[in-house]
This record gives C-alpha cells, sequence and structure tokens, in this order.
C-alpha cells in the first residue's frame, strides 16, 4: 500500500479500494504525489507489440492489463496504463539492448514524434471497463552521435519506451512538448484524476 508521507497536505483521498496494475515508479510516483492510498499488483498480461493501428491496440493493451488484476481483485478498483513513442506509423517500444536505444535516439533526433498513453479503469464486480488514450507531440534538437552513446551508457533508455525518460537525464533531448507532459512520463495526470473522480474513486481532500 501507498500512502502520502509527511510533506504538503494530500491533495485527493482515495474513497474506495484502489490498484495500480503497473511496475512503473514513475506511475507509482505520479499516483503517490496526489496523496492517493493504493495497492501496487503489476499485470501479467503479455504485451504483444505494436502494429499500424497503434491508438487502438495501445488501448486494447491497457485494458487488458486491467481486466487480467481485475478478475484477481474483482472488487477493487483497477487502473492500467501503456505508453509508446509513435512516428512514421512506427512504434518505439522499450529497447531490447543499448544499441537499439541508440538506433532510436538516432531517429527521433531534430523529429518530433507522439507519445501515446492509455489509461484503462475497470472494476470486475460491477462489468466497468473505460479507457482511454491521450496524445502528446514531443519534438527532439538535433542530437550529436557523442551525446547519444553518452545518453545510452547511462543506462536511463533501457526501460523506457522510445528510449528516453524527459523526467530525467533525457530532459536536454527535448526541444518542445505539445500537450501533457505527464503523459510523457507515462501517465496523464488530468484525464486519470477526471477519470478517478468521475467514478466516485477518488475526491478532493478536505
Amino acid at each position: 500500500m501507498h500512502e502520502a508521507h509527511g510533506g504538503p497536505p494530500a491533495l485527493y483521498r482515495t474513497r474506495e479500494a484502489l490498484i495500480l496494475a503497473s511496475a512503473s515508479p514513475r506511475r507509482r510516483e505520479l499516483l503517490a504525489g496526489l496523496g492517493l492510498h493504493f495497492q501496487t499488483v503489476p499485470s501479467d498480461f503479455e504485451e504483444p507489440p505494436l502494429g499500424d493501428r497503434p491508438m487502438d491496440e495501445i488501448g486494447a493493451v491497457a485494458a487488458s492489463k486491467a481486466r487480467e488484476v481485475s478478475r484477481r481483485f474483482p472488487r477493487a478498483w483497477v487502473l492500467a496504463a501503456d505508453t509508446s513513442v509513435v512516428m512514421g506509423g512506427q512504434a518505439f517500444g522499450k529497447p531490447e539492448n543499448p544499441a537499439e536505444a541508440a538506433k532510436m535516439l538516432r531517429r527521433l533526433s531534430g523529429r518530433t514524434h507522439e507519445v501515446l498513453t492509455a489509461v484503462s479503469l475497470a472494476r470486475r464486480e460491477r462489468g466497468f471497463l473505460r479507457t482511454q488514450v491521450v496524445r502528446t507531440r514531443v519534438s527532439f534538437r538535433h542530437l550529436r552521435e557523442e551525446e547519444i552513446q553518452a545518453y545510452v551508457r547511462t543506462g536511463e533508455p533501457m526501460d523506457k519506451a522510445g528510449g528516453y525518460g524527459i523526467q530525467g537525464l533525457g530532459a536536454f533531448l527535448v526541444q518542445r512538448v505539445h500537450g501533457s507532459y505527464t503523459n510523457v512520463v507515462g501517465l496523464p495526470l488530468a484525464e486519470t484524476v477526471e477519470l478517478l473522480m468521475g467514478c466516485g474513486v477518488i475526491e478532493p481532500s478536505e
């Protein structure tokens, strides 16, 4: 269970049992920063590579993650998400090795790509499932090969879609962000809060 301790007062409080179906520390930190209490239960769903319809496919992946965990916890609200980088009709997932990370960064250098994050909320007991896909455009500066190699050596690209983390060292890559910044981190907070509040899972703290 994740709870806020110390610091400023919590923005929201959790009204009903909430599970984050993700192992991502970034999603965990974003939710915990709102003051929410939740349990983390990563999904066992095997993610397929995205094809030529990434908007539809990424939504299906997030929904499958939420359903898988919801089967184990039918009376809890289950929040799942999936993020991918897309450019020129090609989806960039997490690189499998440093060479692939460097190849991704060369492709993204000096160009604008889209970051898609699908957010799904499920509650099996009620037969509830809702999914939303949020899109953000991100423009990279032109990168020197030495910069790419130095960044790959840090290891940061290896567990991130597109091979970079905007909230970490990868911020130096980004020239402009058009849309939700937290969407690029891995969880669009504005849309997630609206979804959770709309379903009565959370409410503003008194």
